[in-house]
């Protein structure tokens, strides 16, 4: 079935009524079906109730939503809509918007000021909500994996780092993957140096691999093995490896790199192995289809959030600090599931790890929709 969707008009019109999702028609030879636990409500609200608005450099964020833009442009049907609900506009509405921007900013680039008001003049703020009235969910980091390796297998380079295999029918767990069970059946795009550096790469979906000649190739996540994800912080809980506060990945990382006895059969206890591709160009690229920006960059359940699209995030990094600003919806994540549920991209190498190995912040968000498909009451 798919998740519900109100639009609350609490703001708009005192004392209004739940609305059910708007009954404009669709392009239903295009609607998606996703399952979904729950249901999304959506509270019109205006920009100086936003916690932070006024402070953020929203002009930082046009680089990505160019980029938001580049992929709707290539979507063929301006009528499909995007998610399933019809407020968060169609296809064409968000190409009409990417045109309004290009002309406004024809260099790319503009004040924070005249950014902001752009962004006011075209889109409307609505807070997120789910099925039980909670506005609260969890944000989590993550970041481009860097690592060390080969074009050909080494002596120090033993890892391999597979593409997807010849047939993707009843593949084998990552155990018997790691001892050869796709020999032959997957090719193998580079080797690594170091076990636990591949392991981080599958957790993370993207990496740079510096190479033994000095170049740097990039690597993007390609489908996986179908298996379900565990997670190294909840395996080393339960073996009593890990105590309170330690589960951040800086610490996991650390941990099974002075204990590599142990890391291999901590490590294959998450039955789930990444294939990968090669990334040409600028990334990584996330599943909408374009590379993204540190810091600007989410990922999202697409199941409630469609790809693409300006969201006001409202929350704190790992150190406590205020974390408000304008992000753009450009990836997903497999453990990303819930209407207020987010992953932060911070960015690559050792201080993006950092900062994304130790986050998981309690926030709100806020989507920014087209003012054309503003509801009425």
């Amino acid at each position: 079935m798919r998740p519900a969707v109100k639009i609350r008009l609490l703001s708009l019109v005192a004392g209004a009524s739940l609305l059910a999702a708007c009954g404009t028609s669709t392009d239903t030879s295009s609607s998606r079906s996703p399952s979904a636990s729950g249901g999304l409500s959506l509270i019109p609200i205006s920009y100086d109730a936003l916690p932070g608005w006024g402070r953020d450099q929203q002009n930082e964020a046009l680089p990505a939503f160019a980029r938001s833009c580049e992929a709707f442009s290539k979507q063929p049907n301006p009528k499909k809509w995007l998610g399933d609900f019809t407020i968060t506009g169609s296809v064409g509405d968000w190409q009409a918007l990417c045109t309004a921007m290009k002309r406004r900013f024809p260099s790319g680039t503009g004040s924070a000021s005249d950014a902001r008001a752009f962004f006011e003049a075209n889109l409307d703020p609505y807070m997120v909500q789910g099925d039980n009235g909670g506005d609260s969910g969890t944000f989590t980091g993550y970041y481009e994996a860097e690592l060390r390796g080969c074009r050909t297998r080494t002596a120090s380079c033993t890892v391999p780092i597979h593409g997807m295999p010849k047939s993707t029918t009843n593949l084998p767990d990552r155990a018997a993957i790691e001892t050869g069970a796709l020999d032959g059946k997957a090719p193998v795009l580079f080797w690594a140096e170091d076990p636990v550096d591949v392991h981080i790469l599958h957790i993370q979906g993207s990496g740079r691999i510096t190479l033994s000649d000095g170049t740097v190739e990039r690597v993007g996540y390609a489908g996986n093995n179908g298996m379900t994800f565990k997670g190294l912080g909840k395996i080393m809980l339960d073996r009593g490896l890990l105590g309170p506060g330690q589960t951040t990945m800086p610490y996991i990382r650390d941990w099974l790199k002075r204990n590599p006895g142990q890391a291999t059969s901590i490590m294959r206890e998450n039955p789930r192995y990444i294939f990968f591709r090669r990334i040409n160009g600028d990334g990584p690229v996330g599943a909408f289809g374009v590379p993204l920006t540190t810091k600007r960059s989410l990922a999202v359940d697409t199941r409630f959030v469609p790809l693409g699209i300006p969201i006001w995030l409202d929350t704190v990094d790992p150190d406590g600090e205020s974390l408000r600003r304008l992000m753009l919806a450009q990836d997903v994540g497999s453990a990303i599931k819930g209407v207020v549920r987010g992953d932060f991209f911070w960015g690559s190498g050792e201080q993006a790890l950092e900062k994304a190995g130790r986050m998981k912040s309690t926030g709100r968000w806020y989507l920014l929709l087209p003012k054309s498909r503003r509801p009425t009451s």
